[in-house]
C-alpha cells in the first residue's frame, strides 16, 4: 500500500501543490492552479484519494509590514485547512523556515538553494536539472517555482514521518 502526502504552497490567488509517495518521495501529481480549482479538487476528493497526511506552508510574521496579498493567502490557508478537517485528513502547518533548515541547514536559504538541494538529492547528474523532456520525463518533469516549494514541503513531511 502506498502512503501519500499532499503538500500545498498557498498563494493569494493560485497555489502550488505536490502529491508524493512517502516511500520513494516520487512526485505523483504536481501543479500550480487557481485556489478555487484546488479547493474544488480537494472538496470533490479527487486530490485526496489515498492521501494519509497533508502539509500546508504557513505564513509567519517577522515584524515587517505586509500587504493585502499576505492576508488573502492566510484566508486561503484557513479554507484549505477546514476542507481537510472535514475530510478527516491529518494536516500540518509548516513554516518556511523549517523547510529551509531541513533541506539546506540554513534559515538564510533562498528558493534556488532549496531547489538545488532537491536536485542534488533526487536527480544528481541528470540533464536539464532532472526535468527531462516530454518524450523522456525526468523526476522533476513539470516543476516550476511554486511546485518546487510544495514538493520541498512534502519531502520534509515524508522525511519526518519515516525518521
Amino acid at each position: 500500500m502506498t502512503i501519500k502526502i499532499l503538500a500545498i504552497d498557498p498563494g493569494n490567488t493560485e497555489s502550488g501543490y505536490a502529491l508524493i509517495d512517502v516511500t520513494t518521495r516520487r512526485p505523483l501529481d504536481v501543479g500550480k492552479i487557481s485556489n478555487i480549482d484546488l479547493r474544488d479538487r480537494i472538496d470533490s476528493g479527487e486530490l485526496l484519494v489515498g492521501v494519509d497526511r497533508v502539509s500546508i506552508e504557513m505564513v509567519a510574521s517577522y515584524g515587517m509590514a505586509v500587504g493585502k496579498e499576505v492576508f488573502e493567502t492566510c484566508v486561503w490557508i484557513g479554507r484549505f485547512l477546514e476542507l481537510f478537517k472535514i475530510r478527516y485528513r491529518p494536516t500540518d502547518l509548516v513554516y518556511r523556515r523549517d523547510v529551509k533548515l531541513h533541506h539546506c541547514h540554513s534559515a538564510k536559504a533562498k528558493d534556488a538553494n532549496i531547489t538545488q538541494a532537491l536536485i542534488d538529492r533526487f536527480a544528481s547528474g541528470q540533464p536539464n536539472r532532472g526535468k527531462g523532456t516530454k518524450a523522456a520525463p525526468g523526476w522533476f518533469y513539470g516543476f516550476h517555482h511554486d511546485v518546487w516549494q510544495a514538493y520541498a514541503l512534502a519531502v520534509l513531511t515524508a522525511d519526518e514521518m519515516t525518521s
